[in-house]
Formats: C-alpha cells, structure tokens, sequence
C-alpha cells in the first residue's frame, strides 16, 4: 500500500519550459539580442538537458553548469553576448517563477489527503522552495528534499537514502519504497532513480515520445489529472 508520494516540481508541478521561453524572449529584447523564436527553445532544452544529465551523473557540478550553460547555447544560436552575464538574469528571474502545471494544485489537493507528500528536486533549496509558495504549493508537502541541500542528486541512492531516512525518523519508521511512488517528467532523474531503488515509478509525459525508452515508468500519464486513476 502506499503511502508516501514524493513529487518532482520542475515540468512536474511548475512549468519550466513555459519559464524559459519567456526568459528568452523577454531577457534577448532586454539586452538588444536576436530575438527569440520557437526554434530557439529546442537550442536550450538539448544543451540544458545534456549538462544535467552530466550533473546527474555526476561528472559536473551545478556551479559549473552555471559558468557554462547560456555560453554553450548562445554559441549554437550564433548569438555573441556573455553566457554569464544571462545567467545571472535567467537565475534571478527563475526565482520568482511559478506557473503551474495544468491540474497541478487540484493534484496536490487529492493526494494530500490519502498519502504523506514530499517534494524531490535537483535544483537549489530556496529557489524551489520560494517557487511552491508562489505557486501556492508550499503547504501541501511535509518534506522537502532538493539536491542542493541533500549534498547528492537524483538519480543517486544517495539521494534516496536521505529521503528513507527522513521520512523513517519522522513518522515512518518500517517505510520500504514498495510504499511509495515517485512522480516527475524525467526518465533518467525520477523514473530510473526510483525504478532503481525499488519505488513505484509514475512519468508524466504530456507528448508520446516513441524513441525513448519508458519500460522502468509503471504508470505514464499524459496529464497530472490522470494521477488520480492510479493513486
């Protein structure tokens, strides 16, 4: 039986690809860049995605994604401007950003009062702490596990272990992760983390992608509303 359902924010429960287009279009009209199209965004999420999934696995840090990333993809833009001077805007903005994914907080509503609720993020703490009490989430959850906190990021056990840990000294101390289900947009981070530490494994993925491997995703859902069907 589950009981403990832990939740990724990051296109999950806050849309960060409706963010980053907006801070590009917003961000290359502030500083007099090209400006922004559609076929942009595709530029950032591949180039964005490759460097997190080197974080995931450990062989970069965030700090140095940091230094690297909008410099990376301005290159591939054709676009001749400090990476890091963007950064430092895309960062602050990121902040204060909260747009929620369709159906998100009526979710948290219904599982809120069948199961315990953690957030579990790769990201800074206070960033995506600040986000959920934006988006009016905060207060749903009991725990909150971020990497930059945690000192490991998902996929790792070590993230995970964390996370037992917590929840077993804090009102669950036989939980086994046959008794909880993580929920996230991520095959690597979310979907084979918990796979791979024996949780019950739910993808959200709005758009069929048949080139990707989903076998390690028990449940897929194309919408968050369909959660409910399951949990």
């Amino acid at each position: 039986m589950i009981q403990v359902v832990l939740i990724d924010i990051d296109n999950t429960l806050l849309s960060f690809s409706g963010y980053v287009k907006e801070a590009m279009r917003d961000g290359f009209a502030q500083y007099g860049l090209k400006p922004y199209t559609e076929a942009m965004f595709p530029v950032f999420e591949r180039i964005n995605n490759s460097l997190w999934e080197q974080i995931e696995q450990g062989t970069l840090s965030f700090e140095e994604l940091t230094e690297i990333r909008w410099n990376l993809i301005f290159h591939a833009l054709g676009i001749s401007f400090d990476g890091r001077i963007f950064e430092q805007y895309f960062r602050e903005k990121l902040f204060f950003s909260a747009v929620p994914e369709p159906g998100a907080v009526e979710l948290l509503e219904y599982l809120s009062r069948r199961y315990r609720l953690c957030i579990a993020s790769n990201g800074p703490y206070e960033q995506q702490i600040n986000r959920l009490r934006l988006g009016n989430m905060y207060d749903f959850f009991t725990h909150f596990f971020v990497s930059s906190q945690i000192g490991a990021q998902k996929p790792s056990a070590a993230f995970f272990d964390f996370c037992f840990n917590e929840l077993r000294s804090s009102g669950f101390p036989n939980l086994v992760p046959e008794e909880t289900i993580i929920i996230g947009d991520s095959l690597s981070s979310d979907i084979a983390g918990g796979a791979g530490y024996g949780m019950h494994t739910c993808l959200y993925q709005k758009q069929p992608a048949p080139a990707l491997d989903t076998s390690k995703a028990e449940h897929i859902v194309r919408s968050l509303a369909e959660i409910q069907q399951i949990l």
